[in-house]
């Protein structure tokens, strides 16, 4: 499937972008990152860590997620066992959940 050119996006979604790009920012100049130093160990630009930084939603979680970890920031206040521990239980979780949702085609009688 093609990517559409103009996704709609929330406001809560940008907003977080933002916060998430703002945070990480932040962090980096706290222990005196260059984003040239951030980008080369995370294996990516400095245009997309400068993107990341600026909450652009065109930019991948995971490349978002990869900079966070190379500055510093725990995003889930976590430690990498309590980060472990939490991904085994929400995968635990999510195997007893339907492969799918479907929706109702009928209507339910409940008129006793």
């Amino acid at each position: 499937m093609a990517k559409p050119k103009n996704r709609p996006t929330s406001r809560y979604a940008k907003e977080a972008a933002e916060i998430l790009g703002l945070l990480i920012r932040r962090t980096r100049i706290e222990r005196q990152m260059t984003a040239e130093e951030v980008a080369e160990r995370a294996g990516m630009s400095r245009g997309l860590v400068n993107r990341i930084e600026k909450g652009d939603l065109g930019a991948s979680i995971g490349a978002a997620f990869e900079v966070a970890s190379v500055v510093g920031l725990r995003l889930f206040d976590q430690d990498a066992r309590g980060m472990t521990l939490k991904a085994n239980e929400a995968r635990s979780v999510n195997t007893l959940l339907p492969q799918a949702v479907r929706t109702s085609t009928g209507k339910v009688d409940d008129d006793f």
